[in-house]
């Protein structure tokens, strides 16, 4: 596991992807979402990175979260917080 680096998720942009937010407790977990990244940069206090899906809305992954990337799928980490963030994507919308 690495921590998140910028040029590692603008493979996203502009592409079909599936969002997933789960807790390490693995209790009642909100439906995947199909989005698509408009853009990825990082908050202004550089403590999270922002994926956009439009000019207001955005998923904040904090910086210091590890990673772990295979084929398609990027996963980060929160120890702080318990959460995993995964972004894949898909094929057809």
């Amino acid at each position: 596991m690495e921590l998140i680096k910028l040029e590692d998720v603008r493979q996203f942009v502009g592409v079909p992807i599936e969002v997933a937010i789960q807790d390490a407790e693995g209790g009642d977990q909100a439906p995947a979402v199909k989005k698509v990244v408009k853009k990825v940069q990082f908050c202004p206090d550089g403590t999270h990175i922002r994926f956009y899906f439009d000019d207001f809305y955005f998923l904040a992954v904090p910086i210091s979260s590890q990673v772990k990337e295979s084929e398609g799928q990027w996963r980060a980490f929160d120890s702080e917080s318990g959460l995993t963030y995964t972004i894949k994507k898909v094929q057809v919308f």
